[in-house]
């Protein structure tokens, strides 16, 4: 009896450790996550999103003076962190603007706007992270800079992708048949 008491705290820390990670990371899980969605939403609509870029951008300079205020010792660190990363943020926001300019959005279609923005927003948080030493930061700019070919090649290879599942699950789908209708001996 003391054995089953012993292993019931085992079995709920090890149905915690999921929750409590999302607790802890939530912030950076929500940068990918609403990155990500934006990407999803402009190619699918073939329209910028620039308001949704832009209210995206100032959460993500907001969570990046949020993780490295607790290292900010005293007032002026704190003031000079909330300036660099306000003027670091703000940069890449008028980046993210001129691409938007009309003149400028004729020349590409919404999946490169799309797609540039994202890397615009990859390069601003793997900077971020680099300055404020912010190592999940950082990972989630390396992230979101891989996403970058990643949707540029399945954008160009979704028909491909379709044709490879397609091949599969003829193949499989008469084999496994044939296993569910044989005899349990064979």
């Amino acid at each position: 009896m003391n054995a089953s008491n012993e292993a019931e705290p085992v079995d709920t820390s090890a149905r915690s450790r999921p929750f409590l990670f999302l607790i802890r990371e939530w912030p950076y899980l929500a940068m990918l996550a609403l990155a990500l969605f934006g990407v999803a939403c402009t190619s699918v609509a073939h329209q910028p999103l620039t308001l949704y870029w832009l209210a995206l951008t100032p959460f993500i300079g907001i969570v990046c003076v949020i993780t490295a205020w607790k290292n900010a010792g005293h007032r002026d660190q704190r003031s000079r962190l909330i300036w660099a990363q306000a003027l670091h943020w703000g940069a890449v926001l008028i980046a993210m603007y001129l691409i938007s300019i009309a003149d400028v959005s004729r020349m590409m279609n919404a999946d490169a706007r799309a797609l540039l923005i994202l890397t615009l927003l990859a390069l601003g948080t793997f900077t971020a992270g680099v300055h404020i030493m912010a190592w999940r930061t950082c990972i989630v700019g390396i992230i979101l800079g891989l996403c970058v070919p990643a949707i540029a090649w399945l954008e160009q290879s979704a028909l491909l992708i379709l044709l490879m599942v397609i091949v599969l699950i003829s193949i499989t789908a008469p084999l496994w048949w044939r296993d569910t209708k044989s005899p349990s001996g064979r």
